[in-house]
């Protein structure tokens, strides 16, 4: 799903807001389809997953208890992926480096902590901090996604092509190459 991030910024760089808004509508689509149908299924089967790897009781009843958060995972990680494809495809590299930062360092981990070690729900804890990064992670994506104005994202694209911008004989057209 990472390839996606070229396509939104191919689309953005042929000054296309509306395909740039159709393919990531799409893929947005169509990645929490995939991570639906695998939330369904890992919930589904939980009590026998474990058993295409164990013959141990012991081992598949631990399974079905974590089954639930693996099946959030799958589903949350169904979608981050592309949201963030979608904002580096943008040129938002730096606003991804700040909400991963946020979303982990100062949620995810600390939650994970406190719920793992200080309040004793052990490895269920961390996982459950974690995936609580990674929700706060993809809340903040989408909504930045659902707010963008497309057509502006085009015109910022268009002004980074052009400051780069390079003729035929490689000279440099931007203010840089010509001073």
């Amino acid at each position: 799903m990472y390839i996606f991030r070229v396509r939104v910024a191919n689309e953005l760089g042929a000054g296309s807001a509306r395909r740039a808004k159709f393919a990531i509508f799409n893929v947005v689509t169509t990645s929490f389809l995939i991570g639906f149908v695998l939330f369904v299924l890992f919930l589904f089967f939980r009590g026998s997953l474990a058993y295409i790897f164990t013959e141990s009781k012991a081992v598949a009843d631990e399974v079905a208890d974590l089954a639930p958060l693996l099946a959030f995972s799958i589903l949350l990680n169904s979608v981050q992926p592309v949201l963030s494809g979608v904002a580096i495809g943008s040129g938002w590299q730096s606003v991804v480096a700040y909400v991963n930062v946020t979303s982990y360092y100062f949620i995810g981990i600390p939650l994970g902590a406190i719920l793992g070690y200080v309040l004793g729900f052990q490895a269920k804890g961390i996982w459950i901090g974690m995936l609580l990064g990674t929700l706060v992670q993809t809340l903040v994506l989408l909504f930045i996604t659902l707010r963008t104005d497309w057509k502006k994202q085009v015109e910022i694209t268009r002004e980074r092509l052009n400051r780069w911008y390079m003729d035929e004989n490689g000279r440099s057209q931007n203010s840089i190459g010509n001073a």
